[in-house]
């Protein structure tokens, strides 16, 4: 037998061992592949660049860097699994030198050993890759709002690139591995059982601690949606504290909690809670960090993903600018052949529609005007009431999200309003804040004022010479369906002052689009080795786990016993990180609801259920083979 049959032989003997390994190996290598595919693609670059070159640029730089990302973090993650999986095999190595195995002969054979695994890993998440890539390309399309779709072609070049770079990353990763051994002598080795651990303690303080930083990190994140505070300095110190509350929440609090649970003897000695409680706490303890990587990255996985989601909502462009079309006059004479050309592509659609226009005036303050009339028909047509006010009063209008909260001026807010304009000034009384937006992006301080206040202020403006300028807007209910004649009205008008609200839309969702495959994609693969985490640590312990129970069987533990302890402590294994990241999302996501006008439920629902169903399948498949393994070797 030659080292190649003795190390292929090895793997084949470890299967279990390194089954979670291979399959994240093999995961990684896939998603790897999906980035490159698109990178290479023929059609990809085409509609996005007819929205947008900055679009593509951008997708292209944001593929090629989600690819270094993988094959860092997959670097970093191999290297893990390879060398917890190395270190139980120490006794193994010790023996094979004890029957004469060399240093040389050593190395070599983990070297062999890591690189039939990846050889493995490549073939099968490439070819994994190729059988899927035309339903992602599908996917892929839909996201992207390409109409014409993607097309499936071989992607030869991008499963070049893929084996390329993953035969360097295993080759790396065998270099460094075969080294994780290099001291230690042969009865070491041989002798390597782990020693007994001392009981876990736990700081009463740090606990108290874990819960205090938790419970101000939701406080400031809420604070910043709730009153609309707007501070990235508040909010990445809320993310900071929940970082940190976390922490101490699995290292402090939960070996805390655990430990009072056993001063209760009632509930202590109650049947097996007595074992269930006495290991669970040793697990807690020597898993509390990789707890705490499993519940941020996981965290960070929904909460990416599901804003990402949010983000291209048609929701959200509607809320910042509810007009289906928009065209800015400076031309008097031009400007009724436009407005026609407009109204007639879309009676020509078929598109029931309504139609404002509105002149803002600049007051010498920075104050914006609107001309109440102006006001009330633009408000009509959007459904919303139409407003009345006095001679001496004004209405705050906001014109952006940040500030429908109340109406401000430099940060302050005020209830009395000074305008000006040449020689004339006039006192108005801010009657009320409106709710919503109907005058977007016009100036930050904008006031609906009576018409008679408005046309005082106009005939000054003229007499200071003032170009013409008027603002007309049209309101569609089903805008998002409105593309063909956004794309033929762009291009026949050839005018800066045409816009269409579903092009604006397209680009922003083929954006968010890019965002969302290359945050999904790669909280996919951190979710992927966030539960390979918990595999490892599994199976880390399964030799100690069998001598345990082997011997707790002897005095009378029967296996539907020994299946109840060992299904709690898994549940807690697999669902306690998982629990806690579905809570810091949901934070994130309430936060996130109160900042917009549209319902997150459904795509933050959809993200913690796709994720749920895959852990919970994940841990029954985990949990079979545990057991299956257990009985075999105790009972």
């Amino acid at each position: 037998m030659n080292m190649r049959q003795f190390a292929t032989n090895n793997v084949l003997r470890n299967k279990r061992t390194y089954l979670a390994h291979f399959l994240s190996s093999a995961f990684s290598v896939m998603i790897f592949f999906i980035y490159a595919m698109l990178l290479f693609h023929p059609d990809l670059q085409g509609e996005l660049k007819a929205t947008s070159p900055m679009i593509a640029s951008l997708g292209s730089m944001g593929i090629k860097t989600a690819q270094v990302i993988i094959f860092i973090f997959s670097f970093f993650f191999l290297l893990y699994s390879v060398s917890a999986f190395l270190k139980l095999r120490k006794k193994e190595f010790g023996i094979l030198m004890i029957l004469g195995m060399s240093r040389k002969q050593f190395h070599r054979l983990l070297f062999v050993e890591n690189m039939i695994i990846g050889f493995a890993s490549i073939i099968v998440g490439i070819v994994v890759g190729i059988v899927f890539s035309k339903l992602l390309l599908i996917i892929c399309a839909h996201i992207l709002a390409i109409s014409a779709g993607l097309k499936f072609y071989l992607p030869l070049k991008a499963a070049f690139m893929t084996a390329g770079a993953f035969l360097l990353l295993f080759l790396l990763i065998s270099l460094f591995t075969s080294r994780v051994i290099r001291k230690g002598t042969v009865v070491e080795l041989v002798k390597s059982e782990e020693k007994p651990k001392p009981e876990p303690k736990a700081s009463p303080w740090l606990s108290f601690l874990a819960v205090l930083c938790l419970v101000l990190g939701y406080g400031m994140v809420l604070w910043f949606a709730i009153m609309q505070v707007f501070s990235f300095k508040l909010l990445l110190s809320g993310v900071a504290l929940t970082i940190v509350g976390t922490y101490f929440l699995f290292t402090q609090f939960s070996v805390y909690t655990i430990h009072n649970l056993k001063k209760k003897e009632k509930f202590f000695f109650k049947k097996t809670n007595m074992l269930t409680i006495s290991e669970l706490m040793y697990r807690i303890k020597d898993n509390a960090v990789m707890f705490f990587l499993v519940a941020v990255i996981s965290a960070s996985a929904f909460t990416g993903i599901g804003t990402c989601l949010a983000l291209g909502n048609s929701g959200l462009s509607e809320m910042t600018n509810p007009y289906a079309f928009s065209y800015t006059s400076t031309d008097e004479k031009t400007e009724m052949q436009k407005v026609q050309q407009i109204e007639t592509e879309l009676k020509k659609a078929d598109f029931p529609f309504k139609m404002g226009s509105y002149t803002p005036l600049y007051s010498s303050n920075g104050v914006t005007l609107i001309k109440l009339s102006d006001y009330n028909s633009l408000a009509k047509a959007l459904g919303y009431q139409t407003e009345t006010v006095k001679k001496n009063e004004a209405i705050f209008t906001p014109t952006s999200v940040t500030q429908k909260n109340a109406w401000r001026i430099n940060g302050q807010k005020i209830e009395q309003l000074d305008v000006e304009k040449g020689d004339f000034s006039t006192t108005l009384t801010v009657k009320k804040t409106l709710p919503y937006i109907v005058l977007p992006d016009i100036g930050d301080n904008t006031a609906v004022v009576a018409d008679e206040i408005f046309e005082k202020f106009s005939r000054l403006e003229k007499e200071e010479g003032s170009y013409y300028f008027k603002e007309i807007r049209f309101v569609v209910k089903d805008w998002p369906k409105t593309r063909e004649i956004a794309q033929k009205l762009n291009k026949e008008m050839n005018d800066y002052g045409f816009s269409a609200l579903v092009l604006i839309w397209l680009s922003s969702k083929q954006e968010n689009g890019l965002l969302f495959i290359l945050s999904g994609l790669i909280g996919i693969v951190f979710f992927t080795f966030a539960a390979s985490f918990i595999y490892f640590r599994l199976y880390a312990d399964l030799n100690r786990d069998e001598q345990q129970y082997r011997m707790i069987s002897k005095v009378g533990l029967s296996r539907k016993e020994m299946k109840q302890i060992i299904s709690r402590q898994l549940v807690l294994l697999f669902f306690l990180p998982f629990v806690m990241a579905l809570i810091h999302s949901s934070v994130a996501f309430f936060a996130l609801q109160r900042l917009v006008d549209f319902s997150v439920l459904k795509s933050s629902l959809m993200i913690f259920f796709a994720f749920l169903s895959v852990q919970i399948i994940y841990f029954f498949i985990a949990r079979w083979r545990y057991l299956k393994h257990l009985y075999k070797e105790v009972m």
